[in-house]
């Protein structure tokens, strides 16, 4: 705990490392686009080592606020300009209390039964949000007690990273002159390409919201809205989130511009940190809690109409078979995408069995090549359809195999990677909504409805 207590600050600069990703198709669940309060828990428990961090690279984005002396170790940022803020000595207690909760796995009485700490990390983050973004549905700046809370509890989650170190050889020359091999720590490759990578994100982000004040369009509000206001109709699974107005004659020429080109901007963050979560998912193991639910076949779990199209001799199209399936709704989406993933998962496991047996019986390989390249193309068709679907419903849940995976995940960076990813993601779209609202509204009224 002492350790934990003297992190480094966190930097919120990126790295001279680039990340690059493609753009992919693309909590009970986890939700993507709406993150919500977590709840899993499960009894394991964990054991932590720590060391003395590197420095970090230099930075090539805006600082934060300026550090307080009295909170440097650990790692938060100082109250700047809050009519609300607590003092120092208030503050200090907030944190040394939540830190205590991620120790004891959120188990007060101490008794062990809490979740592991990957889980308790990921649960923090995850309520973190809900807190800060839960209730904004509006295009305009945090508010700085919100902005700073939200910092200030980031700053603290991710200077766990600073301690997450891989040992690496390295040589070293002695004083005689001669060189030995020597074991040096330095940040996990995970952690050093796509922390700073998130934290450029993040600021970008944040950046888009503070750009909307003093906006030429204003929301409604539901319990006094006027007749002549021009606005759209919100459809009814939307109720919740406010009405953008805009002027009679609609946006000015450059305002509608500008707003393009922030949704084109938080598109494309949304596009990468979907890209990231996506990448830490698939790095975790897979529970064999998991395995054991599967069924003994793929076309058991996928069902004879989508087995139909993915076993075709013909080219085959992932979005053809969507269109053909015709999905109603996202809850429907959700439920092929897990028979799919099942099914992948099925035929994968049988691809790489048939490999293990081939290489020390040549009988088994020449009876069962075919059933091998059927697999492999079956498990190739299902990895395209499963693209396909996130594509197409880029709100969608996270798949019972990711839910799985972040329940009994043991590895502390990859939880906090996870989970800073999927918040992002979620803020990422939701601002991509907010913007859209505003422009079908534009449209509405420069078309006189």
């Amino acid at each position: 705990m002492a350790r934990m207590m003297n992190s480094p600050m966190r930097s919120n600069n990126m790295s001279d490392h680039t990340y690059s990703h493609p753009s992919p198709g693309y909590n009970s669940r986890y939700s993507r686009t709406d993150s919500s309060h977590s709840y899993y828990s499960h009894t394991d428990e964990e054991e932590s080592t720590t060391s003395t961090p590197p420095p970090r690279h230099a930075s090539k984005v805006a600082p934060r606020p300026p550090n307080s002396p009295l909170l440097n170790r650990l790692s938060m940022k100082k109250h700047v300009d809050v009519s609300y803020a607590k003092s120092e000595e208030q503050e200090l207690e907030l944190m040394k209390e939540k830190f205590s909760k991620l120790m004891l796995g959120e188990d007060m009485s101490g008794g062990g039964k809490g979740v592991c700490t990957a889980v308790a990390i990921t649960n923090a983050i995850t309520n973190l949000y809900a807190t800060i973004f839960g209730t904004c549905h509006k295009l305009e700046p945090l508010s700085p007690e919100a902005k700073s809370m939200w910092r200030r509890e980031m700053d603290c989650f991710l200077s766990i990273c600073d301690f997450i170190l891989d040992p690496s050889p390295t040589e070293q020359t002695m004083p005689g002159g001669h060189a030995n091999e020597v074991m040096a720590a330095k940040p996990r490759m995970d952690i050093m390409m796509n922390l700073p990578a998130l934290e450029k994100l993040e600021n970008m982000l944040l950046d888009i919201l503070d750009s909307f004040h003093g906006t030429e369009f204003w929301y409604a509000d539901p319990k006094k809205q006027s007749f002549d206001t021009n606005s759209f109709h919100r459809s009814e699974d939307k109720w919740w989130i406010p009405v953008p107005c805009i002027p009679e004659n609609g946006l000015p020429e450059r305002a509608r511009k500008e707003l393009q080109q922030k949704r084109d901007c938080a598109n494309q963050i949304h596009k990468a940190a979907m890209a990231i979560n996506n990448d830490i998912l698939a790095e975790m193991d897979v529970p064999d809690s998991y395995l054991t639910t599967l069924p003994k076949s793929g076309r058991l779990s996928v069902g004879d109409a989508i087995y139909k199209h993915m076993q075709t001799t013909e080219q085959f199209s992932a979005d053809y078979v969507l269109n053909c399936l015709d999905i109603a709704s996202e809850h429907e989406a959700l439920e092929i995408a897990d028979k799919v993933e099942a099914a992948l998962y099925i035929w994968k496991r049988k691809v790489n069995v048939g490999h293990v047996k081939s290489s020390w019986d040549m009988s088994y390989k020449s009876e069962h090549m075919a059933d091998g390249d059927k697999n492999t193309i079956l498990m190739s068709r299902a990895q395209s359809l499963l693209l396909a679907l996130k594509h197409k419903f880029p709100s969608l849940s996270q798949t019972t195999l990711d839910t799985s995976k972040i329940h009994y995940n043991k590895d502390v960076g990859q939880s906090i990677l996870e989970s800073y990813s999927r918040v992002l993601e979620s803020l990422a779209y939701n601002i991509v909504s907010w913007i859209d609202d505003v422009l079908l509204a534009d449209d509405a009224a420069r078309k006189g409805y």
